[in-house]
């Protein structure tokens, strides 16, 4: 492992720095580049004193070589994000690294981490929008996700994909991200979004994941439900269906034949059974054929921001997310990992640790 991730974190520097192999070579005193490029896929081990050389030449510390608590060079995320610089968008996701590598490090230690399965949709950039809608349908019915899909998602991701799944604080503007690693895949969530939305975001990112290889996302993409390039509206028309299958939107009976007071009504009350936005639920009708598209657009999405209501008053779910603070967990008590750096990785004090466990209902052996 260690191996490895020296190995990639050399490659990433060498590449940040528009350096070649043999420049890196010459650095090291090596005869050939074949050196550098075996220590680069970890075919090869980097001795203590090139490790120290490497520090010394190349102005890097000791930890951003052997920190497994960082991403450098391996993971690669799309946010979901509005109007957010470079430079900030940067900077939450190195701690959002360290959220996912922390985890990728210490799951295989403590023995838990769900089977990871990496599957894909079987779409392309090609793909109708249709054939989104479609595969949305058959995730929905494949995994049972039920009348209520959305409740189930998190958890089918989690613990039959293998997927990391974090609620998290997040900068004005980002609303979450999906990222790609080698052996994980993970989703963030901002948690202050409006329930409708983060299972919306929840379902968009699972698209990204399920179709990484075929279409790699843009790093940054804008965080609405419609518009975007081909690749984000395929995501929407996936989310929409994953959360809105046909067969439980036609339960809820006919929707043209109601005056646009009771549609509005309709739509607000549906979409909290459903627990996704009235917009989302508006279009996704229009798009099965079940609303008629002038009647969808004489109703002002402002009408339905927050399902009808003046603000949105549904509860903010905790930090991270259970599976994920249970590695956490076991790991102190096992002693891989002190209470004081678990807390000074997630950015809170021990106190607040100990909150956190006891709110998703965690025993620890230690006492924190």
């Amino acid at each position: 492992m260690m191996t490895q991730l020296i190995g990639t974190r050399l490659k990433a520097l060498r590449e940040q720095r528009a350096m070649s192999q043999d420049e890196l070579a010459r650095i090291f005193g090596f005869k050939d580049r074949q050196t550098i490029s075996a220590i680069e896929t970890g075919e090869r081990r980097v001795t203590a004193e090139e490790l120290i050389l490497a520090v010394e030449k190349l102005g890097a510390s000791l930890e951003y070589f052997t920190d497994p608590f960082m991403l450098v060079g391996e993971g690669r995320f799309s946010w979901r994000q509005t109007a957010v610089g470079p430079e900030r968008l940067a900077a939450y996701e190195r701690n959002a690294g360290r959220w996912i590598a922390a985890y990728r490090a210490i799951a295989p230690q403590v023995g838990r981490g769900a089977p990871f399965l990496r599957r894909a949709l079987g779409l392309s950039r090609q793909s109708r929008f249709e054939d989104a809608m479609e595969a949305g349908e058959r995730f929905a019915a494949e995994y049972k996700l039920g009348d209520v899909p959305a409740l189930r998602l998190a958890k089918v991701m989690e613990r039959e994909l293998g997927i990391l799944v974090l609620m998290v604080d997040v900068s004005n503007g980002i609303s979450g991200a999906a990222c790609r690693l080698p052996e994980l895949d993970a989703v963030l969530i901002n948690r202050h979004e409006t329930v409708g939305r983060r299972h919306f975001d929840l379902a968009h990112e699972l698209f990204h994941i399920l179709t990484w290889d075929a279409m790699p996302p843009e790093h940054a993409e804008a965080s609405l439900e419609t518009g975007g390039n081909r690749i984000e509206q395929l995501a929407n028309n996936f989310a929409s269906a994953v959360l809105m299958p046909t067969h439980v939107l036609d339960r809820y009976g006919i929707w043209s034949d109601l005056s646009e007071s009771k549609l509005v009504a309709k739509l607000s009350a549906t979409a909290d059974e459903l627990q996704v936005t009235a917009s989302a639920l508006k279009w996704r009708l229009v798009a099965i054929d079940r609303l008629k598209l002038a009647k969808a657009k004489a109703i002002s999405d402002a009408t339905l921001r927050n399902n009808g209501r003046e603000s949105d008053d549904s509860p903010t779910p905790p930090p991270f997310s259970k599976p994920f603070l249970e590695v956490i967990g076991l790991a102190i008590d096992a002693g891989h990992l002190s209470a004081r750096r678990a807390s000074g990785l997630l950015d809170m004090t021990v106190d607040d640790l100990a909150e956190l466990f006891a709110f998703h209902g965690i025993e620890s052996l230690v006492d924190l």
